[in-house]
């Protein structure tokens, strides 16, 4: 699946490079989200498919909710300490973790703060973002299941939920959401709140 995702990335740059139409780049985002919308759509038909799911969440109940704290805190907490080696102040350091992969809101957010934090929050989580496609499938494997949605972040309830799902099995994929769900939610309060400890 890794191999297959970075041969599409590649085969999408030469597409965009020497091939795709100047008018149609007008209309990129609005293909991207139906190409999302389909990809998820069969993701939840394959979840819905595994009946014994929802069971098996009820029976975890709210431990299913460690999962994103661990991942909330891990990566706020490990980009302080990468921030402190960099020299970037902890609240910049922590408030570009705490985009948790979605680069688009925590850019924007950080640009608001100064564009140089900005456009660093842009590329940390683009490139934790493509990490999390090609490592997903190799923490599935030789770590755990569970642990294969910590790089993923915000991630892990859109883009890089088919590479988990096919990675792991349907009850993961459904915690991948939840996941996914809750750090996304957490974006906008905890960027401005932890760049604000200025």
């Amino acid at each position: 699946m890794t191999v297959k995702i970075m041969l599409s990335v590649l085969l999408g740059v030469f597409c965009g490079l020497f091939i795709f139409p100047e008018q149609y780049v007008g209309f990129m985002g609005q293909i991207i989200d139906i190409g999302l919308c389909t990809l998820l759509l069969f993701v939840g038909i394959d979840i819905g498919r595994n009946r014994d799911i929802v069971p098996k969440i009820m029976a975890n109940g709210i431990k299913i909710l460690l999962v994103p704290l661990m991942v909330a805190l891990g990566s706020i907490a490990g980009s302080m300490v990468g921030g402190y080696f960099l020299g970037i102040p902890f609240y910049e350091a922590g408030a570009i973790g705490a985009g948790f992969g979605w680069y688009s809101l925590s850019a924007i957010e950080l640009s608001k703060y100064s564009a140089e934090t900005g456009a660093l929050a842009f590329i940390t989580n683009v490139s934790r973002e493509v990490i999390a496609l090609i490592s997903i499938p190799f923490i599935a494997k030789y770590i755990g299941k569970l642990e294969s949605i910590a790089p993923a972040g915000a991630t892990a309830m859109d883009t890089s939920l088919p590479v988990i799902s096919s990675a792991t099995n349907g009850n993961t994929a459904v915690i991948s959401f939840i996941t996914g769900l809750i750090l996304s939610a957490l974006v906008p309060v905890l960027v401005p709140l932890i760049i604000s400890l200025n």
